[in-house]
């Protein structure tokens, strides 16, 4: 198969991304932890489709624990630990994790900042989102930002018309230009103060939760995503993967994945498990 490659205007340079199938197989079937994005790689045009939801059951299943690492807000991230079949979230971009533990009936929550810093930092963030709002026209608040605690979310394609990279560029500007960091997502911008992003808090999750993994977590964990809030863990984890609708994002992303799938959104996160089930010999039982 051939290997994709792109252009960056990032980084003014060619880019090889490594079909999904190059992953060496004895690789896959070590890997242990899935960490993923949710928009747009675990999602499909912001539906979680059976067969992905089947997929993040059938990791559990085969032992592989999953991770989502995304920009969605805490009281998302509350239901995902709850009921989804995962280990942990890690929400807002990395303000804070959240772990359910079935056994003992109860939510186990680690905030980047304090209670008091939050609380400034969500004043700030408040101001700032009526400057964005004026200056950016056609961009909104996201419809989840009520769920919010530690980030600003400003929408330019999923509930507003989409708007065009001159203005998605601006709405990053006004966050740095008020001291804040800026990330952008396959459909929003999300921005917060604070020295976090995806991959410290991902990073305090292990320690904290996982400290037996930390010698061995670039060789028994993978990261699948698709967007430029992602480009902390594309370069951090060795064994990184894009869906494959990476690829209209790849101008913004100063690290990309290793490896892409064939498939896009949530297609492309099935594909993952499954490559990584049939590495490790693993068949779903008939019921």
């Amino acid at each position: 198969m051939r290997t994709f490659r792109l252009y960056s205007i990032v980084s003014h340079r060619s880019i090889e991304l490594q079909p999904l199938n190059q992953l060496d197989p004895s690789k896959a079937a070590a890997i242990s932890t899935v960490l993923c994005d949710i928009d747009d790689t675990v999602t499909t045009e912001g539906m979680l489709t059976a067969r992905a939801y089947q997929a993040l059951e059938d990791l559990g299943a085969a032992g592989v624990r999953v991770i989502p690492i995304t920009g969605r807000p805490a009281g998302w991230c509350d239901h995902i630990a709850r009921m989804w079949p995962v280990f942990a979230v890690v929400g807002e971009n990395g303000a804070f994790y959240m772990r359910y533990d079935r056994h003992l009936n109860k939510m186990f929550q680690h905030f980047w900042a304090p209670a008091d810093v939050r609380r400034t930092n969500r004043q700030k963030l408040d101001e700032l989102a009526d400057k964005i709002l004026q200056a950016v026209p056609g961009c909104a608040l996201a419809s989840d930002q009520p769920y919010r605690i530690a980030d600003l979310a400003v929408d330019f394609c999923e509930d507003v018309s989409p708007l065009n990279e001159k203005a998605i560029d601006q709405i990053v500007d006004l966050f740095v230009q008020a001291g804040a960091q800026a990330k952008v997502s396959s459909i929003h911008v999300n921005g917060w103060f604070g020295n976090y992003d995806k991959l410290t808090m991902t990073e305090t999750l292990f320690e904290r939760e996982l400290p037996a993994m930390l010698p061995s977590l670039q060789q028994n964990v993978l990261f699948i995503g698709d967007s430029a809030n992602d480009a902390p863990m594309f370069g951090h984890f060795a064994l990184s993967v894009g869906v494959a609708n990476v690829n209209s994002q790849i101008h913004r992303i100063q690290t990309p994945p290793r490896f892409v799938c064939q498939g896009h959104s949530g297609d492309g996160f099935v594909e993952m498990a499954r490559y990584l089930l049939n590495a490790r010999g693993w068949v779903r039982q008939a019921e």
